[in-house]
This record gives C-alpha cells, structure tokens and sequence, in this order.
C-alpha cells in the first residue's frame, strides 16, 4: 500500500491549486495533500505534489489530475508499507555535492 506520494505535475492556471488540493484530497485513501508551485508561465503551473494518506491509489491520483487538465512529469518519491521511512543523510551524499 501506497502511503506517500511526491508527484513533478504540469497543471493549467485553472483550477487553482486549492481546487486541485480539494479534489485530490476527497480521493479514497488520502488523508492530506499539498501542492507547491515552483514555478508559473503564461499558461502553466510546475507543482510537486506531496500525497499522504493509510492506502493511496496512484492511478485514481492520476485520473483526477487528469480530468482536471494537469499531467503527471515525473513520480519523485514513493513511500510504500507498514510504515513511512524517512530518507537519511549518508557520507554518499555529502560527497555527491562536492
């Protein structure tokens, strides 16, 4: 079971992202959503969305993104199981930055 869910979605100006925060958060299994726009053109919207919830069906996600005009670009994130496992800093990823 899926129990987050970090999403890279181009959406239209409308609806606004309370109406697509609303939407996605009366889906079965959500239990709290929210949307960050990163960036805005004349037309569209770059959000990541961050899906939580006990059991989130990443295909009624997609559907109602959608119906709503917007278009998953990349599945960032997935936490799925029993429980949430917090990503952790290692020396891999300091060195990474270097």
């Amino acid at each position: 079971m899926i129990r987050r869910l970090i999403l890279d979605v181009l959406k239209p100006h409308n609806p606004s992202v309370v109406e697509l925060s609303e939407a996605l958060s009366h889906l079965e299994g959500v239990e709290g959503v929210n949307v960050i726009i990163y960036e805005i053109d004349q037309q569209v919207e770059n959000a990541k969305i961050v899906i939580a919830g006990s059991s989130i069906n990443f295909e009624s996600i997609k559907k109602k993104l959608e119906e709503m005009g917007a278009t998953v670009h990349s599945v960032d994130e997935v936490a799925a199981g029993k429980r949430i496992v917090e990503e952790v800093r290692t020396p891999q990823d300091r060195s990474a930055r270097m």
